[in-house]
């Protein structure tokens, strides 16, 4: 079992060094301090053995959630803490309200393609050349009305 619990300015460091070591244009402390502080945004930390291995920061409003940002240790990944963070996340959007969780993924990342799709995500659009090197985003919507995941 990852646990799973919501992220503080403390663990902003560990935060940082994943998202550094996951994303070549990666978010600033200045970045999440202002998730951490939204009224629409929860964020939260997965666990394992004591020491911050992921997060996802998660932003609900009316209806509409939105995963802004996740990520898992390189050197855990594969060991269950994005299936864990992402059936958080559709929990919580769930329990908030929310009928329709969307994200946004590089349309070169594989492996995170596949977690979504078996989550119940479908490809809702495109960005062309969204992200670094002109590689485009992958924008995936799922229907929380559908139970399981």
């Amino acid at each position: 079992m990852i646990p799973i619990r919501p992220m503080t300015e403390a663990d902003l460091d560990a935060v940082l060094a994943i998202e550094q070591a996951c994303f070549p244009r990666a978010w600033s402390r200045e970045h999440f301090l202002a998730e951490l502080a939204s009224r629409h945004g929860v964020a939260v930390v997965a666990e394992q053995e004591g020491r911050l291995i992921g997060y996802l920061c998660l932003s609900i409003v009316l209806d509409e959630a939105e995963v802004l940002d996740v990520a898992v240790l390189p050197t855990v990944q594969r060991s269950g803490a994005g299936t864990v963070l992402l059936a958080w996340a559709c929990d919580e959007a769930r329990r908030r309200g929310a009928t329709v969780l969307r994200l946004e993924v590089r349309a070169t990342s594989g492996p995170a393609i596949a977690l979504y799709e078996r989550f119940g995500f479908v490809r809702s659009g495109l960005r062309k050349a969204y992200y670094e090197n002109g590689v485009d985003a992958l924008l995936m919507d799922k229907n929380l009305s559908e139970e399981e995941y």
